[in-house]
């Protein structure tokens, strides 16, 4: 098939990467503008731009995409089927009709749990037990097309949500093959009205942790929030990276927020133990360390 890849994180590589080795014929890969990235804010290329530029194939990176311009290149390209994984960009009804057989989506989640941007986070960071990839045929709403396949997998009582990307990325790749594979044979099968929830953008504040939710909550929001934007805590002051914790016994007697002894901390029900923490311009320590060393016994995070 002719294909218009939509993508531009490495979750989405893994699937461009697929589908090249599958022998489908790549015509344009699109991506987002190239941004400052690291410390030094130089600029960089989308994982999936550089990808195309390495195997010689077109790349688009447009700043607008609900302009005529923009629909009018990828009618152009007399594409078969528009692939869109992570793209980061809502698509006009006209660029979703210009291919052949329209366009379909990977999606980390399973629909319609998790609708939006940050689906494997809040699986995780929600408590989900399991989470999946599904395709679906494209519409004007939100991933709210009918789903074509799916497959599913438990979500690791430890798993982050890095954890998780790192698994689903290449899932979703398989599937994607799959469904390329029985396109015009597939029947999709519309949604559920019932179940519908929405994973919206994660930002730096809502790595601020709550000592008033249960431990067992926390442990699961900790999770999610890890690589990105990170859990963090006000310690005298400063921001205190949580970069790892688990529920703990003994820790009963401890207000939220209070500091116990090994590392423990209180929270609305039960305790976490801070196994690993980090200061601003400090190397990452235990949380046993941490108290040892900041004399943090009965303080409170904040």
């Amino acid at each position: 098939m002719r294909i218009g890849f939509f993508g531009t994180p490495s979750f989405a590589l893994a699937s461009l990467q697929a589908i090249h080795a599958a022998g489908h014929e790549i015509a344009l890969v699109i991506g987002q503008p190239d941004k400052p990235s690291g410390r030094g804010n130089a600029v960089s290329q989308p994982p999936t731009i550089a990808y195309a530029a390495a195997n010689g194939i077109p790349t688009l990176q447009p700043v607008k995409v609900r302009v005529p311009e923009f629909a009018e290149a990828i009618e152009a390209a007399r594409l078969d089927v528009g692939v869109v994984v992570a793209y980061g960009r809502i698509l006009t009804p006209r660029v979703l009709a210009a291919p052949r057989l329209g366009c379909i989506n990977v999606h980390g989640s399973l629909l319609p749990r998790w609708r939006g941007a940050a689906p494997i986070q809040w699986a995780v960071l929600s408590g989900d037990t399991e989470s999946g990839v599904c395709t679906m045929r494209m519409e004007e709403g939100l991933d709210t097309g009918p789903e074509l396949l799916r497959r599913v997998t438990p979500i690791g009582a430890r798993e982050t949500a890095g954890e998780l990307f790192e698994r689903l990325a290449p899932l979703g790749a398989e599937l994607l093959v799959e469904t390329l594979a029985r396109l015009e044979t597939l029947t999709p099968v519309p949604q559920p009205t019932e179940g519908v929830t929405w994973a919206r953008p994660l930002e730096k504040a809502d790595g601020h942790v709550d000592f008033s939710l249960t431990a067992t909550a926390l442990d699961a929001r900790i999770r999610g929030l890890t690589p990105w934007p990170g859990a963090w805590a006000l310690f005298r002051g400063e921001a205190l990276k949580v970069l790892e914790a688990i529920p703990a016994p003994g820790g009963d007697a401890l207000a939220p927020g209070e500091l116990g002894r090994g590392g423990l901390v209180g929270t609305g029900e039960g305790a976490l133990q801070l196994l690993k923490v980090q200061m601003p311009g400090k190397k990452p320590v235990s949380g046993a360390d941490f108290m040892n060393g900041a004399r943090a016994l009965g303080a409170i995070l904040g």
